[in-house]
Formats: C-alpha cells, structure tokens, sequence
C-alpha cells in the first residue's frame, strides 16, 4: 500500500496547476478539471435571468422540479432546478409557454459535467409587460420597413394548392377548409399540423412556413388558429416567426381571429383575415359568383354584338335607300355630261382652228399662185430654152436659125430664131 501510495504521490506532484500549463505529456484528469469548472461556477455571483418556459412537467409530491427555459431570440435552452415550493411560489401561470424572470445560482455537476440553474425566486412575466415588448418590437420592425404595404404580395387568383398551418385536429383548419371547398370544390391543400400555443408554437410554425414556402405549386399559406386569449397568442408576435414571415417568397394570409389584439404576424402579412372563414373567402374565389360574372359578360357581349349588327343593318339599309343605289349608272352621270360638253368644246375648238388654218392656207395658196411662173405664163409670157435647156435670158445667148423650145401657160412650142436685137436697142425702141 505504501509502495502504490507513493506512485500516487509521485504522479500528482507531476500534474499542472494551471490548465495553462499543460501539456500532452501531462495533461490533467478529467475529474480534475470537473472539480476547478465546479470551483469556478461556485464562485458566481447569483443573477436574475428571463426566459420563456419550454419544458416542464409537474411532479406532485417530489421534493424538486425540473423545467426548461430558452431564449428564443439566440435559441439557447438551460435546464433549472428548485425546490417544490419555489415553483409553487410562482403562481397558477407558471406553466409551459410561460415568460419568466428567476432568480438563480449556476450550478456544476462533476458526475456528467452538466452545467444548470439553481432557482431560488420565480416570477412569471405580465401580460402586461409581456405586450410592451412586443409593442417596442413593433416599433423596430416598422422602422426597419417589414409592414410597408409596397411589400405586400398580391394574392393570386385561383391558387393551385393552399398551403394550411393550423392546429391539430383545430375547428380552423375545419372552416378554413370547408368554406374554400364551399367556394371552389377543386381546392387543393398542403397541410401542416403543428402546435399554435406553448412553448413549441414557434419552432414548429417557423418550420412549417420556410417548408410550404419551398413547395413550387403552393401559390398562398393561411397561418391559422381560432382566436383565444392575449397569451396564447403572444407566439404570433415573436420576432424569429415574424421575420420569416417577412421572408417568405409565397403569399401569407394571417388567420389567427383575433379583432382587438393584433399580433404582429397580422401586420407582416399579405393578408390580414378575421377570421378563419373570412381567409377562406380571400385565398379562392366563389364559383357561383364567378359563373354569375361570365353569365353577365356573355350577356353584355350578346347585347353590345346584337346592337352592332343593328346599327350595322340600319346604316346599310341607309345605303341602299339611296337613289344611287337604284340607278347606278347616275354615279357617272354628271362625268358624262362633263365629258361631253368638253368633247364638244373640243370640236368646236379644233373646227375653229381649221377653219383658221383654211383660210391661212388659201391665203398662201393665192399669194403663191399670183408669184408662181404658171401665173406669169397665163399672162401671156413665155419661157425660152435652149435645146440644152438652158433658159434664155439675153438675146445674145441665141443665133439665127437656131431653135428654142417655148413654155406655155398650156403646152410648150419649138421656134426657129430668125433675128435677135440686143438689149441696148430695145431700150431705144421703147420695146
């Protein structure tokens, strides 16, 4: 015992005495390590914390309770411990889905190296108090633009299937089914049932509403339940569940029926309904009422053709009641007569100009005939050619005796010269 005693004593004068110091070849025991985390935690001051209750179970008659409280902002759950009569100190609201704000001691087990809380006081939070967070939250969301209206969806006409987040087996998802079908008896739906109070609302409505938004035929999502009182609705104003909203590509219709406490799903929404019924009516249109609107548009259509056909008929009928239309050939009555008078004035015209033209002619003709030889040769005169046919001119361009042909004004003669006298005695002589 001594010997193994002393092999103790030789490995604990080996170990570091900071976690600083150690290395692989001297590493510290686990169990060291438990016991200075331990002696740490228990140097912790104690500290208020608030949380919201997601887990407990009641255990009558047991010296201490267990319950579960998560920040679901950051999403971080602790487990808390207390004496039975701390819980019981907390009042009848104490429960899961509860805000609470506890008075606690951290605490380390070295068994399982399990860190949790030591309750010592517990108050549930107000509603009160509880409402003036989500009123600050509000304020937050609304600065940052997510209840702008130019970001609201259009709801789709006749969507291919509906995407329902309601309770289990919950009288909304009855009507909100019912009444659609009631509307439209092909509406097709996409189904989650998930809790709408409590602790789980969150997490499970969160999830159901980024799975619907993932579905390509889901063309709208109705988050629904059927009312209650302010603090079951609280989960329907928390921030994670909101900003998903806010993200989602798919339209949402907020059915929680609730008129005087809105959450803030119902600000974040596309559509805001009253009630489960009320969003039935938004996301399908009524067949009837659809089949009454086709009836009064093929009416006006029969209507407004039939009144065109008329007018149509009567200004033809117009038409044909126009003398033009029982003699034609009067359309190009007047054209005759405009063609005539000018064929005629053409006449005239061109009569005009012969006649002018005539008379121009005869003119000429007259003052050429008075200067044409044959004129001079009735007269009496007479050409003389030689037999060469020369014209004779001068009496020195013939001999005696020789012959000279004579132009007549009708016929031509043959002569025999026999003397010739000159010009110069003829002028003598008067000749």
């Amino acid at each position: 015992m001594a010997s193994s005693s002393g092999r103790l004593e030789h490995v604990s004068n080996q170990i570091a005495t900071r976690a600083a110091d150690t290395t692989r070849e001297d590493p510290w025991p686990l169990a060291l390590l438990s016991q200075n985390i331990k002696k740490y935690v228990d140097r912790m001051s104690a500290l208020w914390v608030e949380g919201q209750v997601v887990e407990y179970k009641p255990r009558p008659g047991t010296r201490m309770g267990f319950f579960t409280i998560r920040d679901l902002q950051q999403n971080v759950s602790m487990t808390v411990k207390a004496f039975a009569n701390v819980i019981d100190g907390a009042g009848t609201s104490f429960d899961e889905g509860a805000r609470v704000v506890v008075w606690v001691k951290p605490d380390f087990y070295e068994g399982n190296g399990q860190l949790s809380l030591q309750a010592r006081e517990i108050h549930t939070a107000g509603i009160g108090d509880l409402l003036a967070r989500i009123e600050m939250l509000r304020k937050q969301l609304a600065a940052e633009g997510l209840f702008d209206v130019s970001l609201k969806k259009s709801l789709p006409f006749l969507p291919r299937q509906v995407g329902l987040i309601c309770g289990r087996n919950a009288k909304a998802k009855h009507d909100v089914i019912v009444n659609a079908q009631a509307r439209w008896p092909t509406t097709r739906f996409v189904i989650r049932e998930v809790a709408v109070q409590g602790s789980q609302c969150v997490p499970q409505v969160t999830a159901a509403l980024q799975e619907l938004d993932q579905i390509q035929d889901v063309d709208v999502i109705v988050i629904t339940r059927g009312g209650g009182a302010v603090e079951d609705l609280l989960p329907f104003s928390d921030e994670i569940l909101v900003r998903q909203a806010a993200a989602s590509v798919t339209p949402i219709v907020s059915a929680i029926g609730h008129e005087t406490d809105a959450p803030l799903l119902d600000l974040v929404a596309d559509y805001r309904a009253s009630t489960p019924t009320d969003a039935a009516r938004k996301i399908v249109p009524d067949v009837a009422e659809q089949t009454q609107i086709i009836a009064d548009q093929r009416h006006r259509a029969h209507h407004l053709i039939s009144q065109r056909i008329t007018a149509e008929l009567q200004g033809l009928a117009s038409v044909r009641a126009r003398p033009i239309m029982s003699r034609p050939a009067a359309l190009v009555d007047d054209q005759n007569e405009k063609l005539r008078m000018v064929r005629e004035n053409m006449r005239l015209r061109i009569s005009a100009i012969l006649q002018l033209s005539e008379k121009a002619v005869e003119t000429s003709r007259a003052q050429l005939r008075a200067l044409s030889p044959q004129a001079i040769l009735e007269r009496g005169f007479t050409v003389l050619r030689k037999p060469d046919g020369e014209v004779i001119t001068d009496s020195s361009q013939v001999s005696k005796g020789e012959l000279v042909e004579g132009l007549l004004a009708s016929g031509r003669l043959v002569a025999q010269v026999v003397g010739s006298v000159s010009a110069e005695k003829c002028a003598g002589t008067g000749l």
